[in-house]
């Protein structure tokens, strides 16, 4: 496989826990992100699920270097962009971009539409001339759906999934290789969500763009991505194509991710078996020793608390089964006919 236009390699993202007024020392930490590693390749999706929580939008932010990580790589074509500033960073912004979750925070309401998508041509003049902006805010318009005489318009006039294109749209500007989509649905309605699943689905195709795809829903996951990452208390328990999580999952906690997920069929309903996971998830400050899904996982024995399961792939397994998965146990689950 050609080489990852975007790799991450242990990447660590811990917040400070301080305590005290005047003289104030460090007690701990958040450990948000903890260890994560994968790459992304070009005209690829990869989508991150996981419970809330978990640091699928603080890995969002660290990519983006809107938070700057406490350890660990982020290559972009090979150059590690985690600790760059000022012009080169700058630089590589251009090249990936972001659309955020909340379509009515994440767009200035004192701006117009014409504004807002145009903003990144006042950051990177070099992109499109002063005179050609309002033909190309137009034409992003066009290309995400959206009439282009709304240029005038300000958010308000807009409908949740108007905004999100806009967001959309802003995002293309720059002609970005990599764009991170931060749960862009989550707070749409379903057939709203269904319209930009499927424009973000031929922009990519239009534009060769690569996506990093975070969401609550594994149905719109599976939909939109080629290669699916689990995560779990800011570490990544399970990656892998689409059909290896969804139908050869190895991870109990991704199996019981995937045993809460609503079946429209009754008759399918009937032979499933649901998977109740007990206790509430460890907080960061303080996680498990060893796997951090022991303390809820009914395959947990005593090695678990004691070593550290790596995210490998497990050499007894084969098939759709043998992929990445970080647990000592990792099996394929038996379904049981209820």
């Amino acid at each position: 496989m050609a080489e990852p236009i975007l790799e991450v390699k242990d990447l660590v993202k811990h917040y400070p826990l301080h305590q005290g007024i005047l003289f104030k020392k460090q007690v701990g930490a958040v450990k948000a992100v903890d260890g994560i590693s994968f790459a992304l390749h070009k005209g690829e999706t990869l989508g991150i699920v996981g419970e809330s929580g978990c640091g699928k939008s603080t890995l969002a932010k660290v990519l983006m270097n809107l938070e700057r990580a406490t350890a660990g790589q982020v290559l972009y074509k090979g150059e590690d962009i985690s600790r760059l500033s000022g012009a080169a960073l700058k630089a590589v912004r251009r090249n990936i971009q972001m659309v955020f979750q909340d379509p009515y925070t994440s767009l200035n309401p004192r701006m117009t539409v014409g504004d807002i998508i145009g903003e990144p041509y006042e950051i990177h003049p070099e992109v499109a001339p002063k005179g050609d902006r309002r033909k190309a805010v137009q034409d992003l318009l066009d290309v995400v759906g959206l009439n282009p005489e709304y240029i005038n318009r300000y958010p308000h006039q807009f409908s949740g999934g108007q905004r999100q294109r806009i967001g959309i749209a802003r995002g293309l500007a720059l002609k970005p290789e990599v764009i991170i989509c931060d749960e862009p649905v989550s707070a749409l309605d379903v057939s709203v969500q269904a319209q930009v699943i499927n424009l973000l689905d031929q922009l990519q195709k239009d534009f060769e763009l690569s996506y990093m795809f975070i969401a609550h829903d594994l149905s719109i996951v599976r939909h939109i991505s080629d290669r699916v990452g689990v995560m779990y208390l800011g570490k990544m328990v399970e990656i892998g194509s689409d059909e290896e999580i969804y139908e050869h999952a190895t991870h109990p906690y991704t199996q019981a991710l995937l045993s809460a997920v609503p079946v429209p069929d009754p008759t399918g309903r009937e032979g499933r078996e649901r998977i109740i996971l007990s206790g509430d998830i460890p907080s960061p400050a303080n996680p498990p020793s060893g796997c951090r899904f022991r303390t809820r996982c009914w395959k947990a024995e005593e090695r678990c608390s004691t070593e550290l399961p790596l995210l490998a792939v497990p050499e007894l397994l084969s098939g759709p089964a043998k992929h990445e998965s970080a647990c000592h146990f990792a099996a394929v689950r038996e379904t049981v006919s209820a």
